[in-house]
């Protein structure tokens, strides 16, 4: 057996290293050069280019259309120009704009919507590793829009940076200026180049264009396609650095249902960064408050696995790709949500950034404080990285979960729960070839044998054509208290291949089909899970989608299951279904101030009938914000003595930009599936650069008569010292 799994590996890693042969060989960086201009000057960041360095400084050649296709210049021409001194850096854009008339814009707040507004973003490639790297990008309105880049391009709007920028509109063009803190970034020292490409996405001509061309098959935020930053000068060194974060915060909250008084708490923290260097970063935190978190969006449950939320909280944001990108989807070894939410973090600490030219690291620890459910824990997670070839690396990570201090009978609880493992990550210089291939071993008390995981999956993608495969294994005892895995003892292979027909004239631009199937093997290759999707996607110029598919599938349940998990008649193991489902969705042109998306399905469900609905549906009141309606609706006919039902998911959101700096949002979800409603509410005051006043309400309640479950608000008051 452990022969077959090698083989696996070596499968890919062979495959890989063939395509890697004559890829190493960076796509723009030496004909796409912009050289930065050295200043002392003082910049007034008003949007108002009117500094003498503005003048002197080196302005870009023509962008290019990256869609809706990508050969010959952009209609929508923008010029971007970059000046430095010790310790910003800075960027000065003129977007003109060729078609009179209002610019489509989601709002103020941060981190807009892409596809929603138009916009400008520098990626920026400071590692000079085609991989890492950090975006900055305006709205037409201001709104800043900022993340960190991993796996080649990937931006992580979840963390924030302090940085400074400003726009100014006028009737044929709009102008933005950037100040940016290198302390604010992270990159080699000493460096007098980096990687950096300049994108724009007009939604009036319908076109997405870039300063250094990226195919269209590819995000304009790719590093792989970036061209070169010249400095006059090296880069200053960092020193050690920090700024602190505290906050105060109180509360008041009641459980109704337990018909529990108000209760009233105070509470203080503190987060620090400190600098170790231009490339190394140590983030603490004692006492953390998560309260002005948004609301996970919820989900109907209708699968019998665990669902999947994203990471929201800033601390593990930062180079969170170093621990988050572990394992793969459904595999990862550690997920940074098994800390905290259901046990208080008393403190924290973690150290990542680039060790050397080649290598990274990063260290996390994090204290959990016992509960009267939960036990005390203790969260440790390592990571070592090297760089191979252009644009790949190796690594080696381990994990650690171990009980502090338990509570009451600890029986049900490991005392801890190890995960150790190797990973490769491969992409070629052009970005056509990405591949990865990894193996885990797990280490707890109890049964031995089977803890093993091990993957690899490639995929080949051009500008119509991709073609994919992943095979993985993961061991019936394969334990990862740290991580999320939807589920052990299988063997999986998973094919796909897609090809996309474009067109040179006409309103629609792309459309193709799409294959993939996805087979699931017990331990001893009985099958037990297929499902396989047939699609066919239609975009025209306007961005607007629509797509037909077809899915046939076949399922054998290993456990009792209750498909709507109404507490009902379960089915038993071993029963086996056959089904067939067909689907239709639309997405809606995004320059239109009400856009929307639907999508409808019909076909088997476990021996009976599933039809559902879902949409999402927004009206912008630009720039001041939108109200938006997210909602699903599932009719799922079971035969007898199983339970039918009628699943309703309905989310109507209020969002508000009074100004740049002050915020309001209403989100309300009704889910009939666990006869909850929920009410989240949240007035933000960015008082100064990453300072802020929250207040939020939070509330839940039966839908009938609205009888409140549990209810709290919070006041919550941070401030960024440097």
């Amino acid at each position: 057996m452990m022969r077959n799994k090698t083989h696996v590996i070596l499968l890919f890693l062979l495959a890989i290293s063939i395509v890697s042969n004559g890829q190493n060989t960076p796509v723009n960086r030496a004909d796409y050069r912009l050289r930065a201009l050295e200043t002392d000057q003082v910049f007034k960041i008003d949007g108002i280019l009117d500094e003498e360095a503005w003048s002197s400084a080196e302005k870009t050649s023509p962008f290019f259309r990256i869609t809706p296709i990508d050969t010959g210049y952009a209609r929508a021409q923008t010029e971007v120009k970059v000046a430095y001194d010790a310790d910003f850096i800075y960027m000065g854009i003129i977007c003109y704009d060729p078609i009179p008339g209002k610019r489509p814009v989601e709002s103020y707040r941060r981190d807009w919507n892409f596809n929603s507004n138009d916009n400008f973003f520098a990626a920026i490639d400071t590692y000079n590793d085609q991989t890492n790297g950090f975006a900055f990008g305006v709205n037409a309105a201001g709104g800043q829009w900022d993340g960190m880049q991993a796996n080649g391009g990937k931006v992580a709007l979840e963390w924030d940076g302090k940085w400074y920028s400003a726009v100014q509109g006028y009737e044929d063009r709009w102008v933005a200026e950037f100040k940016i803190p290198f302390r604010t970034i992270r990159y080699q020292e000493g460096a007098t180049e980096w990687g950096i490409n300049f994108s724009r996405l007009d939604l009036k001509t319908n076109e997405k264009s870039a300063w250094a061309p990226v195919p269209r098959q590819f995000a304009s935020a790719t590093l792989a396609f970036t061209g070169t930053l010249d400095m006059e000068t090296p880069l200053p060194k960092a020193g050690v650095r920090f700024s602190l974060i505290p906050y105060v915060s109180g509360r008041a909250t009641q459980d109704k249902e337990a018909n529990e008084p108000v209760d009233y708490k105070a509470k203080a923290g503190l987060d620090a960064k400190v600098i170790l260097s231009s490339s190394m970063n140590l983030d603490l935190t004692i006492n953390p408050d998560y309260s002005q978190v948004e609301v996970d969006r919820q989900q109907v449950n209708l699968d019998r696995f665990e669902l999947f939320f994203p990471e929201k909280r800033k601390f593990f944001l930062e180079n969170s790709d170093l621990f988050a990108n572990l394992g793969d989807q459904n595999l990862r070894p550690f997920f940074s949500r098994r800390i905290g939410l259901d046990q208080p973090v008393i403190a924290g600490a973690r150290l990542s950034g680039n060790a050397g030219e080649n290598w990274r690291i990063g260290l996390m620890d994090m204290q959990t404080a016992a509960t009267d459910e939960q036990p005390g824990d203790n969260f440790a997670v390592a990571v070592l990285q090297r760089q191979v070839l252009s644009r790949s690396n190796v690594g080696a990570f381990f994990t650690n979960k171990q009980v502090v201090k338990n509570v009451g009978d600890s029986a049900s609880y490991y005392d801890y729960n190890r995960v150790a493992g190797g990973e490769f990550n491969f992409a070629s210089a052009d970005n056509n070839w990405t591949g990865k291939a990894f193996y885990h071993y797990s280490f707890n008390p109890g049964d031995e044998g089977n803890r093993s995981a091990i993957a690899g999956n490639i995929l080949y993608s051009t500008e119509q054509f991709s073609a994919g495969w992943n095979q993985a294994y993961v061991g019936a005892n394969y334990l990862a208290e740290m991580g999320f895995v939807r589920r052990t003892a299988y063997h999986q292979t998973n094919p796909s291949i897609g090809y996309q027909f474009y067109t040179k004239s006409g309103r629609v631009t792309n459309h193709g089909p799409e294959l993939e199937t996805d087979l699931i093997f017990d331990p001893d290759f009985s099958l037990t899970d297929r499902e396989t999707d047939l699609s066919y996607s239609l975009t025209w110029r306007d961005r607007s989608m629509i797509a037909l598919g077809l899915e046939e599938g076949y399922v054998k349940l290993l456990e009792p299951f209750d498909p709507i998990h109404s507490g009902g008649e379960e089915i038993p193991a071993g029963t086996e279904f056959n089904w067939t489902e067909i689907s239709l969705s639309y997405m809606s042109t995004q320059k239109w101030l009400f856009t929307f998306m639907v999508e409808g399905r019909y076909g088997g469900f476990y021996g009976g009938t599933k039809a559902g609905i879902e949409a999402e549906m927004n009206y912008r009141v630009q720039p001041y914000g939108s109200l938006s309606l997210i909602g699903s609706y599932n009719h799922i006919l079971m035969p007898e003595p199983y339970t039918s039902a009628d699943l309703w998911l309905v989310g109507p959101k209020l969002d508000i930009t009074f100004t740049e700096k002050l915020f309001f949002s209403t989100f309300v979800q009704y889910n009939n599936q666990i006869d909850n409603v929920n009410v989240n509410m949240r007035l933000q005051w960015r008082y100064a650069p990453v300072s802020d006043l929250y207040i939020v309400y939070t509330e839940n309640a039966y839908p009938s008569q609205w009888l409140t479950k549990n209810r709290g608000i919070v006041l919550k008051l941070s401030y960024w010292f440097n």
